[in-house]
C-alpha cells in the first residue's frame, strides 16, 4: 500500500480577530489549572475541555493559541485533540446522537439504530443536519451493554432501543433545546 501525502505545509489555518482563548480563560487556565500540573503539558487536556466547552468544538485556531500559552508545538496540541474522540475538530449540530456499536450493541440490533437515525435525519454517520440541529457518530461503546442497544443524544443516554423509537427520542430532544 502507498503512503498517500498530504500537503499539510501550505494548510491555511482560518483565523478570526477575536481570540478563541478568552482574557479570562487564559487567567483561568495559568491561575487555576497550570498550578495543578507539574508541566505545563499537563494542563493541554484541561485547555481543550475549556475551549470545545465555550464553543462546541476546538478550532485549528484555538489549537494555536493553547499551544502559544502552554509553550507546546502546536502539532503537539493537534495530535492529543485528533487522538481522543471526544474532541470535535468541527462545527458540530446543536444535539449529537451517538449510536453504540460495541459487539453487544450491534448484537442486539445496532445496525438498525444507525440505519433508524440516518433515515429520519437524512444523513449518513459523521454528517450534521442542513439546519445544525444534528450530527450523528457511532461510538466503540457507551459502557450500557446491559441496556443494548444503546443511544446517547446530548448527554441523556437511551437504552434498549427500537428503530420505532429514534422520531420520538430526536423529537424529543429538539424540544429540550441546544446542547453542545
Amino acid at each position: 500500500m502507498a503512503w498517500i501525502t498530504k500537503p499539510s505545509a501550505t494548510t491555511k489555518i482560518s483565523k478570526r480577530d477575536e481570540p478563541y482563548l478568552t482574557e479570562a480563560m487564559r487567567e483561568e487556565l495559568t491561575g487555576k489549572i497550570l498550578p495543578r500540573y507539574e508541566t505545563k503539558h499537563g494542563a493541554l487536556l484541561p485547555a481543550l475541555h475549556m475551549i470545545q466547552h465555550a464553543y462546541g468544538w476546538v478550532p485549528h485556531q484555538a489549537m494555536l493559541e493553547i499551544a502559544g500559552v502552554l509553550e507546546l508545538p502546536p502539532a503537539e496540541v493537534l495530535d492529543t485533540a485528533s487522538f481522543y474522540e471526544e474532541y470535535w475538530l468541527r462545527p458540530k449540530g446543536k444535539h449529537t446522537v451517538a449510536v453504540c456499536r460495541s459487539i453487544a450493541c450491534e448484537f442486539c440490533g445496532q445496525p438498525e439504530i444507525t440505519q433508524a437515525v440516518m433515515k429520519h435525519l437524512g444523513i449518513e454517520v459523521g454528517e450534521t443536519t442542513d439546519d445544525d440541529e444534528f450530527t450523528l457518530v457511532e461510538l466503540e461503546c457507551l459502557g450500557a451493554c446491559g441496556g443494548a442497544p444503546a443511544v446517547l443524544i446530548d448527554e441523556t443516554l437511551h437504552e434498549f432501543v427500537k428503530p420505532g423509537d429514534i422520531a420520538g427520542l430526536l423529537d424529543e430532544a429538539k424540544k429540550a433545546g441546544g446542547h453542545h
